[in-house]
């Protein structure tokens, strides 16, 4: 406790600077991870089975493969190959990709709780399969998938920590405590100070998905 006052008076900016990279790079991820997710997912739904083969084969790489592993793979052997991505657009990418592998799997399974009957029914007052599934069955099953999603969220608010593995032009949370820990005795006060930013992010979060999905409840 005696280390936390002065380590706020020093370091107390940088904690709102790596606070607000953190937040940064989550919704970079999270907004085209979800879109391109769902959009996986309504593309598993037609009747071609090569297309949802590959697929299915991105949705279980993506979903399985360690984010860690997958950075490396992109900031490291991606220019092996003639492709470079700077660091921050690397990290992003990274936390994207498994972002929409598991975003397709839970719209997936909130398809399936929309009643087939719905879609007959769709169809039997004229209107075209791809009207059904996007006026009829999609908003039922995004409404169904917000807790999941929520969760999604704040496991993915505590994945931007992958971005102290490279030399990003700023820091996020966990890179931040790795400097002062380096450069100071201050380096649990520094965690603390991480851990509940960490927490109160988390809970945010979880609030507003709650609340989101408390008032959609109604609509179902």
């Amino acid at each position: 406790m005696t280390e936390l006052a002065p380590l706020l008076a020093e370091h107390g900016p940088a904690f709102v600077q790596a606070l607000g990279l953190t937040w940064k790079l989550t919704f970079m991820a999270f907004v085209p991870g979800v879109l391109l997710g769902t959009v996986v997912a309504l593309l598993r739904l037609l009747p071609l089975p090569p297309l949802r083969a590959a697929l299915t084969l991105y949705v279980e790489v993506f979903r399985n493969i360690p984010s860690v592993a997958l950075l490396v793979f992109i900031v490291f052997a991606l220019p092996d190959l003639n492709v470079l991505i700077d660091y921050e657009p690397s990290v992003v990418l990274t936390l994207m990709l498994v972002c929409s592998a598991f975003t397709a799997d839970y719209v997936r399974t909130g398809i399936n709780t929309v009643p087939g009957g719905q879609a007959q029914a769709a169809l039997s007052l004229g209107m075209r399969p791809a009207q059904v599934v996007l006026a009829v069955v999609l908003p039922q099953a995004l409404r169904s998938v917000v807790q999941p999603l929520t969760s999604l969220l704040i496991a993915l608010m505590l994945s931007t920590s992958l971005a102290s593995q490279v030399p990003l032009p700023g820091r996020e949370l966990t890179a931040l405590v790795s400097k002062i820990a380096t450069d100071s005795a201050a380096g649990m006060a520094a965690f603390g100070v991480a851990a509940a930013l960490y927490v109160a992010s988390g809970l945010l979060i979880a609030w507003a998905g709650a609340t989101l999905d408390k008032r959609l409840r109604i609509l179902r």
